[in-house]
């Protein structure tokens, strides 16, 4: 029987996280791999939907425990329409972003680690990926790529100011060490093939 796998990719604005999660399928599709990719807010007909909700607009669209709900409400959509039928069917499912990015970002606000984990079990049951890869830059490397892509044309959330973006990669950095059994830290800098590389690498345990 093939197993699937669920792999997230996680990190602040500017690791590169979308780039790395397309050529990384790309190298699992070459050993026959079935792969979908995905992505967070989105990744589903009705989490789409939701997307457009939170990224559009200006920063107070939202208070922090709105946009909680919206994120939760929109995974769940994604993980019962999109990621578990891929998973039955034995895919291995990339996704840009998952639940630890929901603890890091919303977590700057009026909400606790716990409170996000909480609407987590209620709304997907605490479905987690079967690995987590966590992509690392300096903080000048990954502000200098961000502003590269986005120029003025970040999103509502992307947009924010950096003494927040550096609070969340200090929490992306906190979960990875305290879950060392689901996260990986990758670092993301040098060549993007080289990068990928450091990817497979760290899933060399579960791939058949």
């Amino acid at each position: 029987m093939i197993v699937g796998r669920f792999i997230t990719l996680e990190g602040g604005e500017g690791a590169g996280k979308s780039t790395q999660l397309h050529a990384l399928a790309a190298a699992l599709r070459t050993r026959g791999l079935d792969v979908v990719e995905t992505r967070e807010p989105g990744g589903s007909e009705g989490a789409e939907a939701i997307r457009a909700l939170l990224l559009t607009g200006g920063a107070d669209r939202w208070s922090a425990r709105a946009e909680a709900l919206l994120f939760a409400a929109a995974r769940t959509d994604h993980i019962e329409k999109t990621i578990r039928p891929a998973l039955a069917r034995g895919a291995w499912v990339l996704s840009d972003r998952f639940l630890d990015s929901s603890r890091a970002y919303q977590g700057q606000g009026a909400l606790s680690d716990a409170d996000i984990l909480a609407l987590h079990r209620i709304g997907s049951e605490g479905f987690l990926p079967d690995r987590t890869l966590f992509l690392t830059l300096p903080d000048g490397e990954a502000e200098a790529r961000a502003r590269e892509r986005d120029g003025d044309a970040a999103d509502r959330i992307g947009g924010r100011d950096q003494n927040f973006h550096r609070a969340v990669a200090s929490a992306f950095a906190r979960f990875a060490t305290e879950e060392p059994a689901r996260f990986r830290a990758i670092d993301a800098s040098g060549e993007a093939g080289a990068v990928t590389a450091r990817l497979l690498d760290a899933l060399a345990d579960l791939l058949p």
